[in-house]
């Protein structure tokens, strides 16, 4: 029978022995760096260690299965953590157990916009908010993460809550205690032999387990120095994370009130956007190196069912991992089956391992997530982006002060909104260029030289023609109508080629301009007609009143001509060579051999 089990998955999942044995290597180099963060996120997010390594197990697992991309590794991030912070801050300190509460009803209203999103197949919408948000934002989280572990790093106590500013939160924390040196000088080498093992690690290529590595060496000398041993009042010398049990969780459903509701619904959605940003911005990365075709809303889907299945497993809400999806792909993984591994190996950890964190000292977690926090800051991205757009200059500075100065929950629901706003103006962006037809032939773009024709005007749009560009469509159509009138010219070819996504009120403003042009004894042809605006209009019944014969689709199968040209051909024809008085078409070859040497150039 397991012969048989090999046997199906080779030959129905492809998965080879090769493929194992890379799985499991990117596994164990995952599972290394996954266990110090699970607890060091848990402690930025004010909760349990337990909920982060459950989360780094079971929404890593989950997420891997339902996802995408074959590299993405999802769980517990510091960036998440943070909000989940900032929302369930209107907890009282005391109490804990609602707050632990709080937090797994928060996982399973993530899980439930994110599955809203998906199943809406609104993924492929996250591409219009810009990157300069996740930027701003990480920048901005950066700083909160090393300032709240300013506390940690010291050995002083934390004050403030929550709802107190981070630098008022500060100044509290620092003026509320004396530093512990003990603690500074765990902090300050922990810091130290980081940057020396990560040194080594990229120098020899090893395995990237220096964060564990660093967390052992720390915790063990910490031990036998006694700091992190209870004395006789069942006090440690420096602060340690708490213990975690040697088991996993049951299925649990969080204890729901419904005055919660409103208190986490922000945090929800700001967790929701900023989870999928995460992850889909981290699977593009990878899927641009190793050439893999996502699929965005699957992987929307796959947050959405994480989350969901962590509320109901006690689990840190999590999100796409930059740190372990990059280490997953740089130690070789070849499936998404590497992060079901991962899951695995962190699971056996825990109920081997798990009472030895209450011997692992906060400075040292603290150091650990200073220097996780200056990673975070994109120098040469920041750098990057302030010479190249003022655009995304302003996106990134009121999204970082937000974070820091008014709530990090609304900084990145603050930047989504900015980041759409900014982008409808420019989406409602369209141009219009008259077109001519100089002596040689040619249908081209008109420049000042040119002399004006009296007889035809052609005039090409490009956009999205949605209600957005209502007005600036408005403004080319009337400035044609009243310079066809002042001229005296009778024929006007309109190009639409390149006009996208037409909706109700420019489908009447189109409407409106050649119902007007009837009137006045303007000739309009279409040209350029593709099939989705044809469409459009044989549903608002075009057909019934507008002459067919001056409608020209675009059709990209027929090379020997274009729309365009056919338009313009039948103008001259519609005017007659007798009839077109104008000096410039004089200037060009008579009808039969224009018709033969007439071609098109924009």
């Amino acid at each position: 029978m397991r012969m048989q089990a090999i046997q199906y998955l080779k030959q129905h999942l492809h998965y080879s022995g090769g493929k194992a044995r890379a799985d499991m290597i990117a596994a164990l180099t995952v599972a290394a760096i996954a266990l110090p963060q699970g607890i060091a996120y848990a402690l930025i997010a004010g909760v349990d260690p337990r909920f982060g390594l459950y989360s780094a197990i079971f929404i890593t697992a989950i997420a891997s299965i339902f996802g995408s991309s074959s590299h993405l590794v999802n769980g517990p991030t510091s960036a998440i953590s943070l909000v989940v912070f900032s929302t369930l801050g209107f907890f009282e300190p005391d109490a804990r157990l609602d707050a632990y509460e709080g937090m797994f009803l928060l996982g399973i209203m993530v899980g439930s916009i994110q599955i809203v999103i998906a199943v809406f197949k609104l993924g492929d919408l996250t591409r219009y908010i810009s990157e300069s948000v996740i930027l701003g934002f990480m920048t901005g989280a950066a700083v909160l993460l090393a300032i709240g572990q300013v506390g940690n790093a010291l050995g002083l106590r934390d004050k403030g809550t929550a709802h107190d500013q981070v630098f008022y939160r500060l100044w509290l924390t620092l003026t509320g205690g004396k530093i512990n040196v003990q603690a500074l000088g765990i902090t300050v080498v922990t810091i130290v032999l980081a940057l020396a093992l990560r040194k080594l690690v990229r120098r020899y290529r090893l395995p990237q387990m220096d964060m564990l590595v660093v967390l052992v060496i720390v915790s063990v000398a910490t031990y036998f120095l006694g700091w992190t041993i209870p004395g006789a009042d069942g006090k440690t010398l420096i602060a340690v994370s708490a213990s975690v049990p040697a088991s996993l969780p049951l299925p649990h459903i969080p204890e729901i009130k419904f005055d919660w509701i409103p208190q986490l619904s922000r945090g929800a959605l700001a967790i929701a956007f900023l989870g999928l940003l995460e992850a889909l911005a981290i699977a593009k990365s990878i899927a641009n190196q190793t050439g893999q075709v996502l699929d965005y809303n699957r992987q929307c889907l796959a947050e959405g069912i994480g989350n969901l299945s962590g509320g109901f497993l006690q689990c840190l809400p999590g999100s796409g991992s930059l740190s372990r999806s990059a280490i997953n792909f740089q130690a070789g993984a070849r499936t998404k089956f590497s992060g079901v591994l991962a899951a695995l190996v962190i699971a056996v950890a825990v109920l081997a391992l798990a009472p030895l964190t209450k011997y692992i000292p906060k400075p040292a977690l603290a150091g650990l997530l200073i220097l996780t926090a200056v990673r975070l800051i994109d120098l040469p991205r920041l750098r990057y982006t302030f010479r190249a757009s003022g655009f995304d200059v302003v996106l990134v500075l009121i999204t970082v002060f937000t974070a820091i100065f008014v709530d990090i929950e609304y900084s990145i629901l603050t930047g989504v909104a900015l980041s759409i706003i900014l982008f409808v103006p420019r989406a409602a962006k369209i141009k219009g260029a008259e077109l001519v037809v100089s002596e040689e032939g040619i249908v081209r773009e008109r420049v000042a030289s040119d002399p004006a024709c009296t007889s035809i005007l052609i005039f090409d749009l490009e956009g999205e023609i949605f209600f957005g560009a209502a007005p600036d469509l408005d403004r080319y159509l009337d400035d044609l109508r009243e310079r066809a009138l002042q001229s005296g010219i009778r024929a006007i070819v309109l190009r639409l080629k390149r006009v996208r996504n037409p909706d109700i009120v420019c489908l009447e403003r189109v409407e409106h301009f050649l119902h007007t042009a009837q009137r006045l004894g303007l000739t309009v042809l279409l040209a350029g007609v593709r099939p989705e605006l044809a469409r459009s209009f044989s549903k608002v019944g075009f057909a019934e009143w507008f002459p067919q014969d001056r409608l020209f689709p675009e059709n990209e199968e027929d090379d020997t001509d274009s729309a365009t040209l056919k338009a313009v051909r039948h103008a001259y024809e519609l005017l007659g060579d007798d009839a077109n008085t104008c000096n410039h078409c004089a200037s060009i070859q008579r009808y039969e051999a224009r018709k033969a040497s007439l071609y098109y150039l924009v």
